[in-house]
């Protein structure tokens, strides 16, 4: 998210080079794209419908929350059903059918065409709050605030970081991050994986562990219709429990290293040359009432959630206007011209474009499927009823768990919070009812089986480009973090098991 800003006195103290500049891309290009991906699930979908029968359940009202309910128990095979054709006229559902039909299904109010504009439009807020560098340069001043007080330092990062990817899911953003700590750390003594887990590992821990990401949790919360930022005690204190495991991590081979340098991982990683020093970091008085308006819109969309229940129309023009009162405010101290301030806007939406889009295909396949109306013709329904017997002679802890394991593996296929739960939770959310779980576990499985995979899997572009500015081989920090995955797997069923005992919901 970046544009030329105006030369004044108040911008000087982010390094010409910027933090948000665009980063040289550094992903795996022997892995396909998430698109590339979605277009043969697409396929083998379309290939499954004239093999498959669909299949539909009965449904009722909940006179207690006015929605529609199935019946388990209650399916039956449709008669009659032929497989989609390879394109459709008038409207009909289509092999060829499913990009447009995907991204134009659904409200305002739900996935495909709310979300994806919830997306776009909060992506273009960010875009300019982060353009003000008053982010930057309020972590640049904490860094160097905090010089002399090393045994401070890498904690009070990794839970920065970590709120940021809790709060507006941070993760691309930490290849910049990488860029600045990287010097730092090796000045400190550190090398370049205590610089991933710092600026990366702590973003996906607080993604994973998130009570209002709207990228993941709010999107899968969405669409398994229970109100956004439900269950937020809950995750708070999860949030709380994996970031003080991830920063005792850290601290621990941190000062491993630190006492005896021959024992890091990546003994070799160099800084990047060419920056700008850190001292040059300066905290202003534009920054500041940046960041206090920045706050005081995130305490805006959780007001508004609990005490007036907002929703997807509502969060999204509570971030739009956040950017727009950030972008006056930038343009009022001469941060940035009018101009700049749109163009931010453009670049924040033009970053999150393949996440809406990667949203609608994604839905364009439950479409080709038959939908995810559990009493319509569906082999999505066939499906669900058959896994619901697979997991039905389970206890419900052991059905958690294992929805938790399938988030975990299927987001290697899918790296992408907001596509993977435009995917997964119109099976995961009514599998959970006729599991008896309730669908604010199924949320749960999903946040914490997509977010923590996002620290090792090679297909997460964020993470192989921070490893790239790093200088850290892939498979050194595979074999050094797989210690610590094991350790946030063993967590998160610890609080799934917890979760089915209390009836989180």
């Amino acid at each position: 998210m970046s544009s030329n800003q105006p030369q004044s006195a108040d911008n000087q103290a982010v390094p010409q080079s910027g933090l948000m500049q665009p980063m040289p891309n550094h992903t795996n290009k022997a892995m396909p794209d998430a698109l590339v991906i979605l277009f043969f699930v697409v396929l083998v979908a379309a290939i499954a419908t004239h093999f498959i029968p669909a299949g539909f359940f009965e449904v009722v009202m909940n006179p207690d929350t006015n929605k529609k309910e199935l019946v388990a128990g209650s399916f039956q095979f449709a008669e009659d059903y032929q497989g989609v054709p390879l394109f459709a006229e008038h409207g009909e559902i289509g092999f060829l059918n499913f990009a447009f039909e995907g991204m134009v299904s659904g409200s305002k109010w739900g996935s495909a065409i709310g979300v994806m504009m919830f997306i776009i439009l909060t992506g273009g807020a960010f875009g300019i709050i982060m353009q003000t560098k008053a982010i930057d340069n309020g972590i640049l001043t904490l860094i160097n605030n905090t010089k002399q007080l090393e045994v401070m330092f890498i904690p009070l990062l990794f839970v920065l970081f970590s709120a940021g990817g809790a709060i507006f899911g941070m993760g691309e953003e930490s290849i910049a991050f990488c860029i600045v700590l990287l010097p730092l750390m090796r000045a400190l003594g550190y090398d370049g994986v205590v610089t991933v887990l710092v600026a990366y590992a702590s973003t996906q821990i607080g993604f994973a562990a998130s009570w209002m990401n709207p990228f993941s949790v709010a999107i899968a919360q969405g669409i398994a219709d229970i109100p956004l930022m439900s269950g937020m005690n809950f995750r708070i204190v999860m949030w709380v429990v994996f970031t003080a495991v991830g920063v005792v991590f850290t601290m621990h081979y941190a000062a491993k290293i630190k006492r005896q340098p021959e024992l890091s991982v990546c003994p070799d990683s160099s800084p990047i040359q060419g920056l700008d020093s850190l001292s040059n970091a300066r905290f202003s008085k534009t920054d500041g009432l940046i960041l206090s308006t920045f706050l005081a819109g995130i305490i805006w969309v959780i007001w508004g959630v609990i005490a007036r229940g907002y929703y997807i129309p509502e969060l999204a023009s509570q971030f739009f206007t956040l950017g727009v009162v950030v972008g006056i405010f930038a343009i009022a101290c001469g941060r940035m011209t009018i101009n700049q301030v749109a163009n931010a806007f453009k670049s924040g939406a033009k970053e999150l474009l393949p996440a809406a889009m990667i949203v609608g295909m994604a839905k364009g396949i439950v479409i080709v499927l038959g939908g995810d109306q559990a009493d319509q013709a569906s082999v999505l329904n066939t499906l669900l009823h058959y896994t619901g017997q697979a997991l039905g002679d389970l206890p419900q802890t052991l059905s958690a768990i294992c929805m938790y394991l399938f988030q975990s593996v299927f987001n290697f296929f899918i790296a992408s919070g907001s596509g993977q739960a435009a995917l997964t939770m119109p099976i995961m959310a009514p599998l959970a009812d006729i599991l008896g779980l309730s669908r604010q576990i199924a949320v749960l499985a999903f946040q914490l089986g997509d977010g923590f995979t996002n620290i090792i899997i090679p297909t997460s572009a964020a993470l192989i480009g921070c490893l790239g500015v790093c200088k850290v081989d892939w498979f050194v920090w595979a074999k050094f973090v797989w210690r610590f995955m094991l350790i946030l797997a063993a967590i998160s069923i610890a609080f799934i098991v917890v979760a089915v005992q209390i009836g989180f919901s």
